[in-house]
């Protein structure tokens, strides 16, 4: 029973082996081609103009509290106590000022980026799909899945030229 399940099985590889050999393969890094697109350029330029100034402020707030962590290291045993806890309570004080504002920051950035994926992804998936259509192809795979491609079944730069054409 074995060596006929064997058989049969080795039977099916060696028939599917020409039908595999007809099929037009093609590669595609779907994240590169969302990441890569003029859209998606022109939203990185513009979320950084938008998130830019609260992302200077979580800066200068991060160097203010790591100055006073800093002064209470060095000269900590040497400040009178009422110094040394003032100072305590202003780092403690930025640290939570700190962590509100990323906090804020990093979920208004998360929703502008879902917003962002929700317009471009039809355009990506349009993209893709004509890609296919036109260069005839059976099967697409996702780059991450593969080791290795040779160049000339990577479909990625034409998927980002495709999406940069249509408006």
């Amino acid at each position: 029973m074995r060596k006929l399940t064997q058989w049969v099985l080795l039977s099916a590889a060696l028939l599917a082996t020409p039908a595999f050999a007809e099929m037009k393969i093609a590669v595609l890094n779907y994240q590169m081609a969302l990441l890569e697109s003029d859209a998606a350029k022109k939203y990185a330029v513009d979320a950084e103009k938008k998130f830019g100034p609260q992302l200077n402020k979580l800066k200068t707030l991060e160097s203010d509290a790591k100055r006073i962590q800093d002064r209470l290291v060095k000269e900590g045993e040497r400040m009178q106590t009422a110094e040394r806890e003032r100072l305590e309570l202003e780092f403690k004080q930025k640290a939570r000022d700190f962590q509100f504002q990323s906090k804020e920051l990093n979920e208004a950035k998360a929703v502008a980026d879902r917003e962002m994926l929700k317009q471009l992804k039809p355009k990506l998936d349009q993209a893709v799909e004509e890609v296919i259509k036109k260069g005839s192809y059976d099967l697409v795979l996702e780059q991450g899945s593969v080791v290795e491609v040779k160049p000339q079944y990577e479909i990625t730069r034409q998927v980002i030229e495709r999406m940069n054409q249509m408006r």
